[in-house]
Formats: structure tokens, C-alpha cells, sequence
């Protein structure tokens, strides 16, 4: 076989992913191609009823004027699902997946799981707000903001805890600005693209159809990373996470979905419990040394609380304080970073 012969596979492959992103975009239509430019735009939703929702920084969510067919949403689905080399069908309703090329997340639903076709579309940030920004636009206070400095400084693992859509990625790319002026091998872990980190040494990966986090955890561990960072929690894997951050990996952070920094824990213990009937609860006291919860209102949003997690009491129950009243030293220390 000559190795034209043998590019062409490959170069068949590059012209049909690129036929299909064309037709995406044809599908979008300009209402939705628009807010895909625009890079105000955080969310875009289509609902069953075919409304069109979009949502702003600053302006919250609005009902555009657009409605969409169910044809043409459930033809967007379809070629979002064939762009991954999914089959979506009444089987198989749910669609995971990246838009192609941008990279967006997008989350499709067929009949019988809804009642017509809808998707959501969740747009990256398209910049990095630091924590001095956070500091600026009110959402943390000057002391959290060095509270959090001098925790990345001293390796301690930092859980992230927030409702949908509270900016728990976006406060995680803030403290990874903080990560990156260390010298640090890093591994980053997501089922998409959503974090982002300018350090040298870093190996980003992501999930598949075929290779889950706790997969890709336990692979981490051989590829030498001072610290591992997940995008989001949400199953067994964060046995294999708090292991891994106990063991000679500190200064790790991760995102779990969560109402209060409390709960943030108890919501880790039920993600465990999908993997063992034993909750390792000294584990996770000694693993996790802050839990940063971040909420969001129709002001905006607001890290509410900051707490440290001091081992166990003698009932099994976590030692926790706020962060503010127990800081002093790593905040004198941060203010000499």
C-alpha cells in the first residue's frame, strides 16, 4: 500500500467530520448561530415547545422571539449525535456530547424520555476571571480571595461545591490562574472541555463512550502528576480521587454539585456509596482540606462559604470550621504571594 493510499482513510474521515459540522450550522439557523457568536451568551435551551431561551451574563434568561420546528430541533440532535458516532434512537434518546469544532456542551433528548425534542447548549467562558475579578465584582471578599491563594500555595485539596449553572468550572479556571504560576505537573480530567489552565506542564484528558472518570483516575496516577484535578464528581470515581489525593498527590481540586458546603460531603459519601457499602469517612476528612461553596441569585453570583475540614470528631463526624476565623497565618502568608 503506497502512503497516499494509506492517507486516505483518514483524509475521507476529515472531509466527512467537516460536511457534518457544515450542516450543523446550516441546521442551527441564524438565531442560534448567532448566540453561538455572541460572546455574551452563556446558555442557549430549546424546550418542547420549541421556545428558545437564551441566556446573557447580566441580563439573566430571555425567550427569544424564535421558536424552533420539532423536525429541526430533533435534525440538530441527529447530526450532534452522528458528529460523535452515536445512534440516537428511541434506545438510545440522550445525547452527550461537543459541538464540533467549538467545542460547546450540548445535551440532546428524543421521545419517549421528553415529550418533543430539546437540547441545551452551555457556552465555555470566553475569558478567565481571576480571583482578583471575583474580588472586584463582589462575588468573593479580599480575605477569601487570599484564604484560596494561600491554600493553592500550600497544596491543600480544594472540593468546589455549587447548584447548576452556580460557576463552580469557572471558579476552578480562577484557581487554576493561581496553580499555573507554580511549577507543577499537572493532569486535568473532564467529560468536556470546560477547564482552562495556562501551566506549562499539564496532560488534559476526557472521557469517553468507552472510558469513564474512574478509568481515567486510576490511569493518572501512572503519568506522574503532582497535582489532579477533576472537572466534576459525579459517580464512583471520587473513591479513586480522594485515594489518589491522599497519597502523595495534594493540592488537587474538584467539582461536585452541591445546595452548602455541608452537603458537598455528604454528596461525595453518596457518590462512594456507588462504588462501596462502606464510607470511608476518615478518608474523606483527611483528603479534602476546603470546601469552597459557591451560589447564585438573581444578583449574581457569591462564594457563601469557605470552610476547613478538620478530621473527625469521636462520632464519625466532620470537624468543620469556617475558613475566616482560623486563617490568619495562610492569609499573611498569601499576601506575600
Amino acid at each position: 500500500m503506497t502512503a497516499r493510499q494509506d492517507t486516505l482513510p483518514f483524509e475521507r474521515g476529515a472531509v466527512a467530520a467537516a460536511r457534518r459540522a457544515s450542516m450543523l450550522k446550516t441546521a442551527f439557523g441564524p438565531a442560534i448561530g448567532a448566540a453561538l457568536q455572541d460572546e455574551r451568551v452563556i446558555e442557549i435551551m430549546v424546550n418542547a415547545d420549541g421556545a428558545l431561551w437564551i441566556e446573557r451574563h447580566g441580563e439573566g434568561r430571555v425567550a427569544a422571539e424564535k421558536t424552533i420546528k420539532p423536525g429541526d430541533v430533533e435534525r440538530i440532535i441527529r447530526l450532534v449525535a452522528s458528529h460523535v458516532g452515536f445512534d440516537c434512537n428511541k434506545e438510545n434518546p440522550i445525547v452527550s456530547a461537543e459541538l464540533p469544532e467549538s467545542g460547546e456542551r450540548f445535551e440532546g433528548l428524543l421521545p419517549p424520555v421528553s415529550l418533543a425534542p430539546v437540547f441545551a447548549i452551555r457556552k465555555p467562558s470566553p475569558r478567565v476571571i481571576s480571583l482578583s475579578d471575583y474580588v472586584a465584582q463582589g462575588v468573593m471578599t479580599g480575605g477569601e480571595r487570599l484564604i484560596l491563594k494561600a491554600a493553592v500555595a500550600s497544596r491543600e485539596n480544594i472540593l468546589i461545591a455549587g447548584g447548576t449553572s452556580s460557576g463552580k468550572t469557572t471558579l476552578a479556571n480562577a484557581l487554576l490562574v493561581e496553580i499555573a504560576e507554580l511549577q507543577d505537573r499537572l493532569v486535568i480530567l473532564e467529560d468536556t472541555r470546560e477547564l482552562i489552565c495556562s501551566a506549562a506542564d499539564k496532560v488534559a484528558l476526557r472521557t469517553s463512550p468507552d472510558v469513564g472518570l474512574a478509568t481515567l483516575v486510576r490511569s493518572t496516577m501512572r503519568l506522574r502528576p503532582d497535582r489532579i484535578i477533576v472537572g466534576e464528581v459525579r459517580g464512583g470515581e471520587a473513591l479513586d480521587l480522594l485515594k489518589a489525593w491522599n497519597t502523595g498527590h495534594p493540592g488537587g481540586i474538584a467539582t461536585v454539585h452541591a445546595n452548602s458546603a455541608a452537603a458537598a460531603l455528604t454528596r461525595i459519601e453518596q457518590l462512594i456509596g456507588e462504588r462501596t457499602s462502606g464510607v470511608p469517612y476518615q478518608l474523606i476528612a483527611d483528603a479534602i482540606d476546603l470546601v469552597v461553596f459557591i451560589a447564585r441569585d438573581n444578583d449574581g453570583r457569591r462564594v457563601e462559604e469557605i470552610i476547613r475540614v478538620n478530621g473527625l470528631d469521636a462520632h464519625d463526624n466532620y470537624r468543620l470550621a469556617p475558613a475566616e476565623t482560623q486563617e490568619l497565618s495562610l492569609i499573611n502568608e498569601g499576601a506575600r504571594q
